[in-house]
């Protein structure tokens, strides 16, 4: 089966467009609100405006092991939620860059990513099933041998 490509007709860069990426780009990024140092866990709640928080170990992070707990009680949100900050030390630290530091997160949001694309259907997708449907369903497996 050939699936034909789609022509995108360009369209002048308007205000508006440009307001409309703005909004989605600003929807898909997480934007941190709060950050607090947990002393007895060693680690920064960095909070976001969706009310979800994660916890990261200040261990991990050799700019952050470094400062004192008054300093990273100290902490700031800045850049648009999207950075750590210490204005004494001159310190911005970037909250993605952070998170893509831990292997666990990494890999719990590779899997999420994966389950969600796995439930999109595309065109060739649906074309496939409704053939497939024409011929009577999904074949039947022929072995009957059980293990």
């Amino acid at each position: 089966m050939r699936i034909k490509a789609r022509v995108y007709e360009d369209s002048p860069v308007t205000e508006d467009s440009m307001r409309r990426a703005a909004a989605m780009r600003q929807s898909r990024t997480p934007k941190a609100v709060s950050v607090q140092f947990l002393p007895s866990r060693q680690s920064l709640l960095i909070g976001f405006l969706d009310q979800s928080a994660i916890a990261l170990p200040v261990a991990k992070f050799p700019e952050l092991d470094a400062l004192d707990p008054a300093e990273l009680d100290r902490l700031t949100i800045s850049f648009g939620g999207q950075a750590l900050c210490l204005e004494e030390r001159d310190m911005h630290i970037s909250i993605q860059g952070m998170i893509a530091a831990s292997e666990a997160l990494m890999g719990l949001a590779a899997s999420m990513v994966a389950a969600n694309n796995g439930r999109r259907v595309s065109a060739a997708k649906a074309e496939a099933a409704r053939a497939n449907g024409r011929r009577g369903g999904r074949p039947r497996k022929l072995g009957t041998d059980s293990a």
